[in-house]
C-alpha cells in the first residue's frame, strides 16, 4: 500500500504530485528545488540553493521516518553542468559513504539552479511510520 508523505518542512508541490511516497520499506521523494519552505524564496548562488534542496529532501524523508542516510539514490539536475564541482562539495557535506547512486544531469529548470530528487530505504523505519500513522 502507498501513503503520500508530507511535511510544512518542505515547499508545498508546485503541481499535482506528492511531496514523498512511502511504500513498504521504500520512500520516493519528488525532485525538491531550492526554495525555502519559510520564506518562499531561494538565494542566488548554487551553493546556497543546493544547501537548500537537500534540507528540502531531508525534511520529506524525516517526514517518512527516515535520514539522509537511508538514501539509496539521487537525482540531480543542474541548470549548468559546469557547475558540478560547486553541487559536489556541498552534496558531500550531506552524505557520507557508503554513498548513494547518483545521475547528475544538465537540465533546463523553471525556478533554481538545482533540483534533487532521492529514494530511500527504511527497513527498521518502515513498521513504526506506519503505526504512527495508523
Amino acid at each position: 500500500m502507498k501513503r503520500a508523505v508530507s511535511t510544512s518542512q518542505s515547499p508545498a508541490p508546485a503541481g499535482i504530485y506528492s511531496q514523498g511516497i512511502a511504500v513498504g520499506p521504500l520512500v520516493f521523494v519528488a525532485g525538491q528545488g531550492p526554495v525555502n519552505p519559510v520564506t518562499s524564496r531561494s538565494e542566488a548562488e548554487l551553493g546556497a540553493q543546493t544547501h537548500q534542496a537537500i534540507r528540502n529532501v531531508r525534511a520529506i524523508l524525516e517526514a517518512a521516518g527516515c535520514t539522509l542516510d537511508d538514501v539509496v539514490k539521487v537525482t540531480a539536475h543542474l541548470a549548468n553542468v559546469e557547475d558540478f564541482a560547486v553541487f559536489n562539495t556541498v552534496y558531500r557535506e550531506y552524505f557520507r559513504d557508503p554513498f548513494p547512486v547518483r545521475t547528475t544531469v544538465g537540465s533546463t529548470l523553471i525556478d533554481g539552479l538545482v533540483e534533487i530528487d532521492a529514494i530511500a530505504y527504511r527497513a527498521e523505519g518502515a513498521d513504526r511510520a506506519d503505526r504512527a500513522e495508523g
